[in-house]
């Protein structure tokens, strides 16, 4: 039973040979599908959005007293409406309207960021080329999407300018379809191998910033609404049509609000026509009646400087995000700049789009002033957010003066400097040692009583085995004569 055993689970492939599994290629998707795959990602999007701003405008239009709806005319502002949730400017006789919720865009922009991810994966997309065709079929179908409701609203109370519909809503939707490619198809690791560490660090602690400033506008605003609760109840009107269509519009401009209570928070302020919101100043003037500005304050109060402690805190925060990233603190230095340079960025571009031309009425413009605020951003983060990378994080103990390599050159000198001292003293020792022998020698060749003065002359060569030898001798020869005249 066990040789059984052992019979069916032997591999029979030689060694080495891998699995059939693993040879067998990944199926291709076919040209057919991926034209598919790519058109219904471009359509959706549209679709969904367009039907979506339909059902709104004649929901609220059906609502509203003293209205008469028509199917019709909500379908023909769908046009309009669509293009306004892209944040295209619009025309309505002759008055500017470009003050747009942002609302809207985030909807739409998630359509198409999902849109964007499913058809990456359905189309196998695993590197950043691939989503090259997703994003260029998307924004391409947006662009010209645009272009078509202009061209259409051509002669109506309500114009369109075909370049701005053609290339806002385009910009916009690839932004948002390549922020859903992006996980997909690997751009933050192309990213991250193509900048430097220490600015991806920066980056991340950047994005970390933005988002922090967001939530202190999101807290300042919310605290406003709410501390002028009465003023919000009272601008909603008795009727249930003309309060609906009241709600809606002040839940679509909620980040446009958010947007203005980020810039009082960190100083510069906002202003509405000739109405004026800054942490240090104030300039009265009319406001619309909609709930959504009922927390605009209508004087200057002393204690508004104690909300400048936001975004300290907010720069804090990044710094202690940047403290650990490397022992160098001038490296954290310049993470802590590029956070700054991306959060002034990102200033900039909510500014931007926050605000805009509202008619030419005493309301007229709604603006951020963008080029302050995105200086004093950029200071928010990098002075209290390089102090505390700065001293929060790591410090390399200092090195003594020259390079280690010379350090350890410089005493192996030393060190056989030390070494050849003693035979350099035993070589200067070792003349004296002899001289002072000689003398000696000297001294005791000479006799006792030779003069002191006289100079000694060289010793001679010893020839002590020459007079052993004659002493030998002359003791032979005197015994040899002794004996005969003994014998006499």
């Amino acid at each position: 039973m066990v040789r059984i055993m052992k019979l069916l689970t032997r591999d029979e492939r030689p060694p080495g040979e891998e699995p059939v599994s693993d040879l067998v290629p990944e199926l291709e998707v076919s040209r057919a599908k991926r034209v598919r795959v790519l058109l219904a990602a471009a359509c959706a999007p549209l679709l969904f959005s367009f039907t979506a701003v339909t059902a709104v405008l004649a929901v609220v239009s059906f609502a509203a007293d003293r209205s008469r709806f028509s199917a019709t005319g909500a379908l023909l502002a769908a046009g309009p409406g669509w293009l306004a949730s892209w944040q295209v400017e619009l025309d309505l006789g002759g008055h500017p309207l470009g003050v747009l919720p942002l609302l809207p865009t985030l909807v739409v922009g998630r359509l198409v960021a999902r849109a964007a991810a499913r058809a990456a994966r359905r189309v196998g997309g695993r590197t950043p080329a691939d989503a090259v065709p997703v994003v260029t079929v998307i924004a391409g179908a947006h662009a010209l999407f645009g272009v078509f409701i202009a061209l259409l609203a051509g002669g109506s109370p309500v114009d369109v300018n075909p370049l701005t519909a053609f290339c806002v809503p385009g910009l916009l939707a690839a932004l948002a379809a390549v922020a859903g490619v992006a996980k997909v198809c690997g751009l933050p690791a192309a990213v991250r191998d193509r900048f430097d560490p220490v600015a991806v660090h920066g980056l991340r602690a950047g994005a970390l910033g933005l988002a922090a400033f967001i939530a202190c506008g999101a807290v300042v605003f919310t605290a406003a609404t709410a501390l002028s609760w009465s003023t919000v109840d009272s601008l909603f009107e008795p009727g249930f049509g003309a309060s609906f269509g009241l709600f809606v519009l002040s839940v679509a401009y909620l980040p446009n609000a958010v947007v203005a209570a980020l810039s009082f928070t960190t100083g510069p302020g906002f202003s509405v026509g000739s109405l004026t919101v800054g942490m240090f100043g104030y300039q009265e003037g009319k406001l619309p009646g909609v709930p959504v500005l009922a927390g605009i304050p209508s004087h200057h109060a002393v204690w508004w400087p104690a909300l400048l402690l936001l975004p300290t805190l907010v720069g804090a925060l990044v710094g202690w995000r940047i403290r650990a990233i490397d022992e160098d603190p001038m490296l954290r230095m310049r993470a802590v700049a590029v956070a700054g340079a991306l959060v002034a960025f990102g200033c900039v571009i909510l500014g931007t789009v926050s605000g805009g031309r509202l008619g030419d009425g005493p309301f007229d413009p709604v603006s951020v002033p963008v080029g302050v605020a995105s200086v004093i951003a950029f200071c928010w983060i990098v002075v209290p957010g390089g102090f505390v990378a700065f001293f929060a994080g790591p410090h390399e103990a200092p090195e003594p003066p020259g390079e280690p390599e010379d350090v350890t050159e410089v005493e192996e000198e030393v060190v056989e400097a030390e070494a050849e001292e003693p035979e350099a003293e035993a070589d200067a020792e070792a003349p004296e040692d002899e001289a002072l022998g000689e003398e000696a020698d000297e001294e005791l060749a000479r006799e006792p009583g030779e003069d002191a003065d006289e100079i000694p002359a060289d010793p001679e060569p010893e020839t002590e085995p020459e007079q052993e030898l004659a002493v030998t001798e002359s003791t032979d020869g005197s015994g040899d004569e002794s004996a005969p005249g003994d014998d006499r």
